[in-house]
């Protein structure tokens, strides 16, 4: 078994769909590559991936081995990609991180979990089909809720307003955090950096 962390940030592919918000999870990844200098190479799986260490232990020594991996595949076909990465590397599932787009919580919040429910997001429907276990961390990037009678399916192929992506590089800063204190410290430690409430 190896030690080493797999994380996957969901999203569509092509330029159409780069900058919306069902791809915040690939956007997060972007900011962790860009944090560790990791370049992204296609992947036989169907994903591009960057093999890095991410953050820095106490006295200075390299972050756990991480797996930064984006599927190439459509969002709802997401889970063969990730199967194949999680077998190709030898990751178990409980060292399994999905970033992922949330409307149920507010833009700008980002809350961690394992296992559960997919609350309806076809990523990790997909995810979880592909793996038989919804026993994965999730990083779950708040996005909001559309606004009055929008379809939600389309709210989220929509790009950010003009004042959501004035603060969108600090969400994808804490989403980033996220992952660095998930992987480093535990989901606990995580948890309470990020759910407690803003002094």
């Amino acid at each position: 078994m190896s030690d080493a962390w797999l994380v996957v940030g969901l999203g569509n592919p092509g330029p159409e769909y780069e900058r919306t918000r069902h791809n915040v999870g690939q956007m997060v990844l972007d900011e962790l590559a860009s944090r560790t200098r990791g370049s992204f190479k296609r992947h036989r799986s169907g994903a591009r991936v960057a093999e890095v260490r991410l953050g820095v232990l106490p006295g200075g020594v390299p972050g756990p081995r991480v797996v930064l991996a984006a599927p190439t595949s459509y969002m709802n076909v997401s889970g063969g990609p990730v199967a194949g990465l999680a077998k190709y590397f030898d990751v178990p599932v409980d060292r399994l991180v999905v970033l992922h787009d949330e409307l149920d919580i507010p833009f700008g919040a980002v809350r961690l979990k394992r296992g559960g429910g997919e609350g309806g997001h076809n990523g990790l429907r997909s995810i979880s089909k592909s793996l038989g276990d919804k026993d994965y961390a999730r990083v779950r990037v708040g996005v909001g809720r559309p606004p009055g009678r929008q379809d939600p399916a389309d709210f989220v192929l929509k790009e950010f307003s003009g004042t959501e992506k004035k603060d969108l590089p600090f969400l994808l800063m804490d989403a980033a955090d996220a992952v660095e204190k998930l992987v480093a410290e535990g989901l606990e430690a995580a948890q309470q950096k990020f759910h407690a409430p803003a002094s």
